[in-house]
């Protein structure tokens, strides 16, 4: 019998299968935490030739919507001059951007190379108030595992995935399913999402679509949810009173260089 990758029950019947990466591949839905998952994600190391693939166009549109989305929530947290580490942070796009507005913004990829945030890398150990994790949990092989590990960073986790319909969709009528990179392995609804909180003693907010909030302490919905929706319009208006980072920066790397 399979067990859930996200609740190791065994509670798992076959959906379907399907062509990826040009192989025949099943996915599985958990009838206990509803998490939909392929079966054992065997071809990652073909999936991940390249850290980022292809076919995501909207990386740098993703980029820039997520600095609002994280203004709203640190302001939110009461945590915008607290620090922030961006997991599974790509080319280091989001964390330069916040730090040009004055979040004190960490990187952090063990699959990716950092190109335009380096001197900012989080070095373990390092409490943060907030960590981001964006279109990063659909590639996580075992989520709870993953859970864990933001965790130990930050007791607030701000996310982004797509949630799966239910019933699920065919293979063929869901861009999402990544079937032609092959590294999206695991979809959720909100019931998983309140099953990991559960988990790990966490409130948990959505926006019921793709935007998703973990917190240690208990957050106003709509206080969130209001700000996300501001932030679309306003989102300079977030950063009013923070000072950039960009010259600072620039500063400190001059003088790493110099002490080399």
């Amino acid at each position: 019998m399979i067990e859930c990758r996200s609740c190791s029950k065994n509670s798992i019947r076959k959906l379907f299968s399907t062509k990826l990466l040009q192989k025949n591949i099943d996915f599985f839905e958990c009838q206990f935490c509803k998490y939909v998952q392929t079966e054992d994600p065997t071809w990652l190391d073909e999936a991940y030739k390249s850290a980022i693939n292809t076919h995501d166009t909207g990386i740098m549109m993703r980029n820039s919507s997520n600095i609002s989305l994280v203004l709203a929530t640190l302001i939110v947290l009461g945590s915008r001059n607290k620090k922030l580490v961006d997991y599974a942070g790509g080319y280091g796009l989001l964390v330069r951007s916040l730090r040009d507005l004055g979040v004190d913004a960490l990187w952090k990829d063990p699959y990716c190379e950092n190109l335009v945030a380096r001197g900012f890398e989080y070095q373990d150990n390092d409490k943060a108030s907030l960590v981001t994790s964006f279109e990063a949990f659909e590639h996580f092989v075992n989520p709870a595992e993953e859970m864990d590990k933001l965790l130990k960073i930050a007791p607030n986790i701000l996310l982004t995935t797509n949630i799966i319909t239910d019933p699920a969709p065919n293979p063929d009528d869901w861009w999402y399913y990544g079937l032609d990179h092959g590294q999206h392995i695991g979809f959720f609804r909100l019931k998983t999402f309140e099953y990991l909180a559960d988990k790990f003693g966490l409130h948990f907010i959505s926006d019921g679509a793709s935007r998703h909030l973990f917190s240690k302490k208990k957050i106003s919905y709509k206080l969130w949810i209001s700000l996300v929706k501001l932030s679309k319009f306003t989102p300079r208006l977030l950063s009013v009173g923070l000072k950039s980072k960009t010259w600072d920066d620039h500063l400190l790397m001059e003088k790493k260089s110099q002490d080399k």
